[in-house]
């Protein structure tokens, strides 16, 4: 299996909050206050042409590893990329290579219409949005 397979977890069948890259992205968007709040932070400290392409109905800009962590870092991020990288036992810049190929795909997946969901509620961001995100990305689907 592909490093990116083992980081996403082989797919589905993960407990919510295990070492997967998409409980990763998840609890990284959670950190940063949900969809709404990520997207804020990424387009405050460098990356809002990307982070709208993400969020539109058109294709993913890419970003690199190093602009990703730069932005995330900026945004106070930086300790919360250190425990992940922990948890997954991988070094924080494989983890941002991971992340930097994964965070479009994820916020592109739960802003279907194109449009920044209202930050709802109490309460920490429903993993189970991302649900099905790992077997598409694993499947090859075109996002």
């Amino acid at each position: 299996m592909s490093l990116l397979g083992e980081l996403l977890g082989g797919g589905q069948g993960n407990e919510a909050g295990g070492g997967s890259l998409i409980a990763m992205a998840g609890e990284l968007i959670d950190k940063a206050g949900g969809v709404q709040g990520l997207v804020s932070m990424l387009q405050q400290h460098g990356l809002g042409d990307a982070v709208q392409s993400w969020v539109g109905t058109g294709g993913n800009q890419a970003v690199s590893a190093n602009q990703l962590g730069q932005a995330l870092s900026n945004g106070g991020l930086g300790s919360a990329l250190e425990g992940m990288a922990s948890k997954l036992g991988v070094d924080q810049n494989q983890l941002l290579g991971q992340l930097s190929q994964v965070l479009p795909h994820a916020v592109d997946h739960l802003t279907p219409d194109g449009q920044v969901p209202e930050q709802g509620g109490v309460g920490g961001f429903d993993l189970g949005a991302l649900a099905g995100l790992a077997g598409k990305l694993l499947g090859g689907n075109p996002a």
